[in-house]
């Protein structure tokens, strides 16, 4: 039996934690919340997580942070970034460091739903 994939999120915007929840489960994807990057590096779904959607500016870790943390680590998982600070030059830093996506917020539910189904149809 197949596993179904899982999905972290990853931001400290409660409200935006749960509406990109209730996206990825009505995709049939199981989500994790975690309202900061240190929560999600302590948490044991960390190593389960098979996509992360991260918002790059947070109190403490950013997303960026996180992404260089996991490369480090040898945890290769693609992400999403999500932002409402879009800077080209961050940008520019999170895909040449291998993040799927780079999504200024508010974003069109159905680009994140791309991004998603990019991920998983790639194998």
């Amino acid at each position: 039996m197949n596993k179904t994939p899982m999905i972290s999120i990853v931001d400290d915007d409660k409200s935006g934690r749960i509406a990109l929840s209730s996206l990825v489960r009505s995709m049939g994807y199981e989500s994790c919340l975690f309202s900061c990057a240190e929560d999600f590096l302590a948490s044991a779904e960390r190593r389960e997580t098979d996509c992360l959607i991260t918002d790059f500016q947070m109190p403490g870790m950013t997303g960026l942070d996180l992404q260089g943390k996991l490369a480090s680590d040898g945890q290769n998982i693609p992400i999403i970034f999500i932002t409402a600070y879009p800077e080209e030059s961050v940008r520019n830093r999170a895909t040449a460091a291998g993040a799927v996506s780079f999504l200024s917020k508010p974003f069109d539910g159905q680009v994140i739903i791309d991004c998603i189904e990019q991920i998983f149809t790639r194998g």
